[in-house]
């Protein structure tokens, strides 16, 4: 959809939520997540075993959507403890939680769950974790690291995850030995991952790994990272501008060739599926205007409500709709940090306080990076397709300073 369309399906959810509760405050709907299924449902049609799809639970860790995703029968991976007790909290049954992420050891062991899935992610794990995964008759893999992966921060250096190709084979053949259910072969490259050939050639190291290994996975678990719609970098590059769905298609149905005893394929997008579903609406609460520069002062911004905006550009709209001459504005939140900045681009300068500005592709790690910054967290609205609710009032005083002994 372009940017009209998916305006004319926010607008009516803003307007109803700003008859229920004050700004700033998130609205989030199932609909674009079903849209974002089915995306990924036209790639799978060359497969020849079945795709599955877990949902990423630290891009977007809401309690409707967790409940709605379990009612349409999906999975969820979770990489902490507390994700691990909501999932079990809301009905999930072991064969619909994936464990995933650092450090398991840590915090795993106090949860003797049968059957469960887990990707060990260091020799650790295993040492401190394997009895308990033979007593359980856990459902094992391992992560592995490729030489696709580095720090996005700094591309010199490898990432902390998972194992390299030497110690995955001795690892994978211990847990052979120990007589271990390993099923999984996992790995996760980054987000927003710029070509289809980048996970080819991941998957190519990944399977001569397991080849020398004598290991023959059931289930290739090639983790997330395709880049959402709609999203560009702050320079203004989209970050799908290379990527095509039909030519990742395509690497799928090789990847499937190189694992000739593979029995699905599985995908934890969390960005592609959720970035699309929400947007943040915040107030106008303050106009200045210094050296060329029009400063639009809100009760919602980049500190409170959308870190992601230091490095990612998404699209903005204006409730009510304002036309006129525009000029360059920076769209600030209400704390006293000049990093406070949600966006600089050309707006309408008829703009005024009062109006709704309404941050685009609100969906993906908005939520897990929210802070309070002494103003409390913002409300939640919750779309099922056919209904608004509240999902979480917003933070006040006493729930605020009131957590302190």
């Amino acid at each position: 959809m372009n940017l009209n369309q998916r305006r004319r399906f926010w607008e009516p959810l803003i307007d109803e939520g700003l008859q229920k509760i004050p700004t700033p405050f998130y609205v989030f709907s199932s609909h674009p997540i079903e849209q974002a299924l089915a995306d990924l449902k036209a790639v799978e049609t060359n497969l020849g075993i079945p795709a599955r799809h877990w949902l990423s639970f630290k891009t977007q860790p809401l309690r409707p959507l967790l409940g709605w995703w379990r009612h349409r029968g999906g999975g969820v991976e979770v990489v902490s403890e507390f994700e691990f007790r909501a999932a079990l909290a809301e009905g999930f049954v072991a064969e619909q939680i994936l464990v995933n992420g650092p450090a398991k050891h840590r915090w795993l062991h106090r949860h003797e769950v049968r059957n469960l899935r887990v990707n060990f992610d260091s020799a650790a794990e295993v040492r401190e974790l394997l009895p308990m995964a033979l007593k359980l008759d856990w459902r094992l893999g391992i992560r592995f690291f490729t030489s696709e992966e580095f720090d996005p921060e700094a591309p010199d250096w490898p990432t902390q995850f998972g194992f390299a190709p030497d110690e995955a084979i001795d690892i994978l053949k211990s847990l052979q030995r120990a007589g271990a259910r390993v099923e999984t072969a996992h790995f996760h490259l980054r987000t927003n991952v710029a070509s289809p050939e980048i996970y080819h050639r991941a998957i190519q190291e990944i399977a001569e790994t397991c080849r020398k290994a004598g290991f023959t996975p059931k289930f290739l678990d090639c983790g997330g990272g395709l880049p959402p719609p709609d999203v560009r970098s702050r320079s203004g590059k989209a970050y799908d501008a290379e990527f095509n769905l039909e030519k990742f298609g395509k690497m799928l149905g090789l990847a499937v060739s190189e694992f000739p005893y593979l029995e699905e394929l599985w995908l934890e997008n969390g960005r592609f599926i959720s970035a699309r579903s929400g947007v943040l609406v915040v107030r106008v609460l303050d106009v200045k205007e210094r050296r060329g520069l029009r400063q639009l002062v809100c009760d919602g911004g980049r500190t409170m409500n959308a870190l992601i905006s230091t490095w990612e550009a998404h699209e903005l709209f204006v409730m009510p709709r304002r036309a006129g001459k525009q000029c360059l504005t920076t769209v600030y939140g209400p704390t006293c940090m000049a990093f406070d900045q949600l966006t600089r681009r050309s707006l309408p300068r008829s703009i005024e306080p009062g109006d709704h500005l309404v941050w685009m592709d609100a969906g993906a790690y908005h939520l897990p990076w929210e802070t309070r910054f002494s103003h409390g967290l913002a409300a939640v609205l919750w779309h099922d397709g056919n209904h608004i609710s509240i999902a979480r009032e917003a933070e006040q005083f006493d729930q605020w300073w009131g957590q302190w002994k």
